[in-house]
């Protein structure tokens, strides 16, 4: 495969899957070496940049656990769809139906979200009742032009008790019921890498993703430009090797062996 290290200024990290595999009582667990790769890489003196479809916490609660779990992450270093969602819905006077985790709810406080014009959906985990769906459904169908917004579109995650189905798979349903394409927030969205991007300053072409999703992290990042890697921990699998489509420009086997290789080259 390409030198993918080569003249790299910055590096995004997705999280679950590449620092930490999520659930449990702790609220986690590191994956091995992944702490101390994320302090090698900031002391190396390169950009970096934390680019998560984290929806299940407000961006301050998901930072406050990983600081617990000996992350050194500050929220001005993430990159999240709910706060990218809450700017669209400002600047297109959109009023949300939210369908979303309990604890992300916050991140929406400033919101008018009285008599809602289009529907918010976010990774809701136990909130995924038919109760929800079908409400959320109502709003859609009672709209002369549907406005579905969500947070990602990841197909399954990994918890440290096995895989869990993600926001993609519920908003495939209410674009099927609904006859609409959802507007995507997050990865693998253009808009969403690039605002990372102009957050560190740098050139696609100067910069690595690396994550554990084929298609939204690796795929997502090579559409916009940039070279990307996927590990194999969190939701990788061996068949993402043989995707029809993607093709990364590197495998490695965690964080700590990307970390090794491109510090190797500084």
């Amino acid at each position: 495969m390409a030198a993918w290290w080569r003249a790299v200024r910055g590096v995004l990290l997705d999280i679950s899957g590449v620092l930490y595999d999520s659930g449990g009582d702790g609220g986690g667990t590191p994956i091995a070496g992944s702490a101390e790769a994320v302090r090698r890489i900031k002391a190396s003196g390169l950009k970096l940049r934390f680019c998560t479809n984290e929806t299940q916490a407000t961006r301050e609660k998901f930072v406050e656990k990983l600081q617990g779990l000996g992350f050194d992450i500050s929220v001005a270093e993430v990159t999240a769809p709910a706060p990218a969602a809450c700017r669209i819905l400002k600047e297109r006077g959109l009023r949300p139906h939210l369908l979303v985790h309990n604890d992300l709810v916050p991140e929406f406080a400033e919101l008018d979200k009285a008599n809602p014009n289009c529907v918010v959906i976010g990774d809701a985990a136990e909130n995924f009742t038919y109760a929800n769906l079908n409400e959320a459904f109502r709003v859609l169908i009672g709209m002369e032009k549907p406005v579905l917004i969500s947070l990602g579109r990841g197909r399954y995650y990994k918890e440290t008790d096995g895989l869990k189905l993600d926001v993609g798979a519920y908003m495939k349903a209410l674009e099927y019921a609904c006859d609409v394409e959802a507007e995507v927030v997050g990865k693998p969205a253009k808009p969403f890498f690039e605002s990372a991007l102009a957050e560190m300053g740098v050139l696609p072409q100067q910069a690595v993703m690396i994550g554990d999703d084929i298609v939204n992290d690796v795929g997502g990042a090579q559409q916009c430009g940039m070279r990307a890697v996927q590990v194999r921990t969190g939701k990788y699998r061996p068949c993402d090797e043989n995707h029809p489509h993607v093709k990364p420009d590197a495998y490695v086997n965690n964080l700590a062996e990307a970390a090794d290789i491109l510090l190797q080259q500084l």
